[in-house]
């Protein structure tokens, strides 16, 4: 028989078990999935990521200073009148002219030109309807290193910006998870309030019983149906509670209410989780590569001293309205040289310096408040665990002394407030114990958010 005992017992816990960690998978999976959608969701995650995208562009600017930029060109212009050479310049190229022709047809130089012998018209240097097509072309062959630092920056810049999305998504997780244990909470305290519904139902019965049978006062279930009162007032407030924690979740997730309603968290003693080592915050690497690309930042600027050397290139597809002194084509090299801007560049180069100074002592206050924050999570983790054992024993003790002065009241030794009382403290035990789990997750999360465990 001993044996039969034995194994039932064996086979309940072992289902028992099962069924906890089943649950505790469901609860998981729930929780992931909340967490996924209020990711998806975030506004703030979308706006880091179109940051890190602009980010990405600028580097592509960056580098494509490298490439040759053509130009097409196209333009008319009417001047007041034909641009010509002055009227003795003029005189001189029509007698030269005539010269030429007099050594040509053998006729001295002293004498008269015969009549009817024709002379060119001397044309304008720049007619007055201008209208001209040309290519241009500028190429980047040497920046003085500002392409490839600012390509440097960028990138130190991506990352920083990539591990404050970490930041803001480690912000998603602790808010999603954080209204998902607050419901746990608010159901949890729904039942020890069905609890206590229960309890007081059955004193009801008992006290009309007794009341009928002049074992008791009218005044004993009108203390009861006062109480009962109470306990609708409680209920309602936890109703309101449950609504507002669960339009939380669909502000955070965007998931259908009526889904969320379905959601049955549960809270539970979690003393036994342990944590990996520490690792380094998302904002800690932020800053640290935010430094990096002001390293690069002032390179640059104080680079703008080194010579730049471009080419340049034109070519004009219409000729007929080109000045007598414009080319058709040209190309060239070309270096410039800024040898003193007023210390202009100077200045700016000291300003990026204390910008990264500024970066820099962030960066040591952030480390220092971390390491606090570890520290008074780890206390806060440690404290809650111990007030679950406390509480889990002033459940205990509540629970036996109201059983206790529940027998002492029907067996007329005590008045019904004594028994209310007792009740009471049953259902406030209950709930503070329902607290203490919500507090430990909470400081659990904390702890994990300060060791960097969370993205």
């Amino acid at each position: 028989m001993r044996k039969i005992i034995t194994v039932s017992f064996f086979v309940v816990l072992l289902s028992v078990v099962g069924n906890y960690k089943v649950s505790a998978q469901q609860q998981n999976q729930e929780l992931e999935q909340l967490i996924q959608q209020a990711l998806d969701k975030s506004n703030a995650i979308k706006i880091n990521n179109l940051d890190i995208e602009q980010t990405q562009i600028d580097r592509k600017i960056a580098k494509n200073t490298f490439l040759p930029k053509l130009t097409l060109n196209g333009s008319y212009t009417r001047l007041n009148d034909d641009i010509t050479f002055d009227n003795n310049l003029t005189t001189l190229l029509k007698g030269t002219e005539k010269l030429l022709i007099k050594e040509a047809l053998g006729i001295p130089f002293n004498t008269a030109l015969p009549a009817g012998i024709p002379t060119s018209e001397i044309p304008p240097l720049l007619d007055k309807n201008v209208l001209k097509a040309s290519l241009g072309m500028e190429w980047v062959l040497f920046s003085g290193f500002k392409v490839s630092n600012a390509v440097k920056a960028t990138k130190h810049k991506e990352k920083a910006q990539a591990h404050a999305t970490n930041t803001s998504k480690t912000n998603v997780v602790l808010a999603v998870s954080d209204a998902y244990y607050k419901l746990a909470l608010v159901q949890a305290s729904k039942k020890v309030l069905l609890s206590s519904e229960n309890y007081l139902n059955s004193q009801e019965n008992f006290v009309n019983a007794a009341i009928k049978n002049g074992l008791a006062i009218p005044i004993d279930r009108q203390k009861i149906t006062l109480a009962k009162q109470r306990l609708e007032v409680k209920k309602l407030d936890i109703d309101n509670k449950e609504m507002l924690v669960i339009e939380l979740l669909h502000q955070l997730t965007n998931s259908p209410i009526i889904i969320l309603e379905q959601l049955k968290p549960q809270l539970k003693n979690s003393t036994n989780v342990s944590f990996s080592a520490t690792e380094k915050r998302s904002e800690i690497l932020a800053l640290e590569e935010v430094i990096l690309a002001t390293e690069y930042q002032e390179k640059i600027e104080k680079n703008e001293f080194i010579p730049k050397i471009a080419a340049k290139g034109h070519y004009e597809f219409l000729e007929d309205d080109l000045s007598l002194l414009d080319p058709k084509w040209y190309i060239g090299v070309g270096m410039k040289w800024s040898v003193f801007d007023g210390l202009n560049t100077q200045n700016k180069a000291k300003k990026v310096a204390k910008t990264k100074q500024k970066y820099q002592v962030q960066l040591a206050e952030a480390t220092e408040l971390i390491k606090l924050n570890e520290t008074k999570a780890t206390l806060s983790l440690n404290n809650a665990n111990q007030k679950i054992t406390m509480i889990q024993q002033e459940v205990v003790l509540a629970t036996k002394m109201y059983h206790f002065v529940n027998k002492q009241y029907k067996n007329g030794l005590t008045g019904i407030t004594d028994l209310m009382d007792a009740l009471n403290d049953v259902e406030i035990s209950n709930f503070n114990l329902q607290n203490a789990f919500y507090n430990q997750q909470k400081a659990r999360l904390e702890l994990r958010q300060a060791k960097g465990l969370i993205y």
